[in-house]
């Protein structure tokens, strides 16, 4: 009789474990993406800045060491509502039509977007914050013309928000569904995000509970302009006095206290453009120490959203079965572009850094910080411009409480991990529209403590260039030569080991030109409008860079 019993058990089991992803409970997806924020930026990651709500959700779910994004904005977003590399959805480098189908002016026919396809699955879907893959306008002429990019052409039920960034008390242009609207006389705009998606999270609760959601809230912060609210800066003004040198060495000793790095691990040398703190003046630091401020009390303002998110969750009853994702479109910004020539961007004269008036940018020192311990900022490919943060949290579905993942993983992986957990595949034709098919993989075994296998990933933009195979990994900068690295030793990209490896050099130098043929990449000087400098816009001497 127990030997009967056994085999039955054994059975169920095994009919249990064939069963579809779709018979299981389908969560809810909360997917939260921050602009320009650096790898350390968050109390968890590293940083003294306050994120309470963020820590919080990395303590009850998992940590990823070796996440990727696009290294800037409008490449990482359209790779991650699509599934995938930038280039093969449209937007190689922003929204400028320079060699379509690669460079164009938003996200291609070729395309799906993730909620389009959970659409079709059931869910109920809602954007909020910062679009820019097209369909606003904010690409020119062709863009304001071609709607079939526009949040709701693109399977969001509700969306609200900008196309991008710009002045956080006045932010535009701003739209509501399908409608223009001007922003309130007490705007600032990761409040309103924050408003907007606890009210579509409130209305789906009466009106489509039955449901599982997807909602997708893009923060502008703490991209340029650094804009804060006066007691968000006050909360940090003075506390970074100490410096950018000293802040990288505190954030990195918490990151190795905290597991992420071990401890015979080693920092990068400060960015060569950057000043030692010690050869500033009192009223340079003065200065240095407000923008930090601001800048904190950006990323403190975004976890105070994150905090009013939950609670929304809860009161719906849906925070174990709800999936929360927290990352980064890119690594910190070194730019400068306090005097750009540019509609709309301009410091006035006198106006204090973080009110409505002023245009601050983080530039290089504090970027260096903000991604410790790594090389370099936004747009490049070094591990600076495209490591982000990345927390998951999912009670129902993840056992890991507090625990860090090595698995390397990239925002081409966010569709397939959707679909799998939505019980949906990824379709050939999408409204007759043939797709290109996903090179990424789900994370779902990483989720589940499991490994994802040796991955093959690659960047491109404005000219910098990567691949990475397993742990060896081959970057260069914009006419620059290839460096290698083994980052399972050498995560800071400090030992060069190109002279001493050439035929690895060879090898990666042939995986990334396939794959470069592969998505449509152009070589920059090859692109009619690629008419300045690739990366961040500062010289050695910390000046604007301006197009030639």
């Amino acid at each position: 009789m127990k030997f009967r019993v056994h085999w039955l058990l054994l059975a169920v089991c095994l009919i249990t474990l064939s069963l579809p992803a779709a018979s299981a409970p389908r969560p809810n997806i909360l997917l939260i993406l921050a602009d320009d924020l650096g790898f350390s930026d968050l109390g968890c990651y590293g940083s003294s800045i306050a994120t309470p709500n963020l820590d919080r959700l990395a303590a009850g779910g998992l940590r990823f060491t070796q996440f990727y994004n696009a290294a800037r904005c409008c490449p990482t977003r359209a790779s991650l509502l699509t599934g995938l590399y930038p280039h093969q959805a449209g937007v190689g480098h922003m929204l400028q039509p320079w060699r379509p189908p690669s460079y164009s002016s938003g996200i291609g026919e070729n395309t799906a977007t993730i909620a389009e396809l959970l659409r079709d699955s059931g869910y109920r879907n809602y954007h909020v914050g910062k679009w820019h893959v097209g369909g606003l306008g904010g690409g020119g002429a062709k863009a304001k013309a071609d709607m079939r990019n526009h949040p709701m052409n693109r399977g969001f039920d509700r969306a609200y928000g900008s196309g991008g960034g710009g002045n956080y008390f006045a932010l535009q242009p701003l739209y509501l569904d399908r409608e223009n609207i001007k922003p309130s006389e007490d705007f600032y705009a990761t409040d309103a995000f924050t408003d907007h998606a606890v009210k579509f999270l409130e209305e789906h609760g009466r009106d489509a509970k039955e449901k599982p959601f997807f909602l997708h809230l893009c923060y502008t912060a703490p991209h340029f302009p650094l804009h804060a609210k006066p007691a968000d800066i006050a909360k940090y003004r003075g506390k970074f006095l100490h410096g950018w040198d000293v802040e990288r060495e505190r954030r990195f000793a918490k990151q190795k206290e905290l597991g992420l790095f071990p401890r015979d691990a080693q920092l990068s040398p400060r960015a060569p453009e950057a000043k030692a703190w010690a050869s500033l003046s009192e009223a340079e630091r003065k200065d240095w120490d407000l923008r930090m401020a601001v800048y904190a009390g950006m990323i403190d303002c975004i976890d105070q959203g994150v905090g009013r998110m939950l609670d929304a969750v809860k009161k719906l009853g849906a925070e174990q079965n709800t999936l929360v994702l927290f990352l980064s479109d890119n690594g910190a910004s070194a730019e400068f572009l306090d005097s750009w020539p540019s509609p709309g961007r301009g410091h006035k004269p006198g106006s204090e850094a973080g009110t409505r008036e002023s245009h601050k940018c983080l530039e290089v020192g504090w970027a260096n910080a903000a991604n410790t311990p790594f090389r370099e900022h936004k747009m490049w490919n070094h591990e600076g411009g495209i490591s982000t943060p990345l927390i998951v949290n999912w009670p129902a579905g993840i056992s890991a409480r507090g625990q860090f993942t090595r698995e390397p993983g990239h925002v081409i992986d966010l569709q397939p991990t959707f679909l799998e957990l939505a019980g949906a595949k990824y379709p050939d034709k999408f409204k007759d529209r043939a797709l290109t098919p996903l090179p990424g993989k789900s994370l779902v075994p990483a989720l589940q403590g499991r490994s994802l296998g040796e991955r093959t990933l690659a960047w491109e933009h404005e000219g910098n260039r990567a691949v990475r195979v397993g742990d060896w990994k081959l970057v260069a900068s914009f006419r620059g030569d290839w460096e290698l690295y083994n980052l399972s030793r050498d995560r800071s990209e400090l030992k060069n080991l190109a002279a001493q490896q050439p035929a690895k050099v060879k090898e990666l130098t042939a995986a990334w030109q396939q794959w470069a043929d592969k998505v449509g990449v152009v070589p920059w000087e090859q692109l009619p409008g690629a008419n300045y400098q690739p990366g961040p816009a500062y010289q050695k001497k910390g000046e604007a860079l301006a197009p030639k």
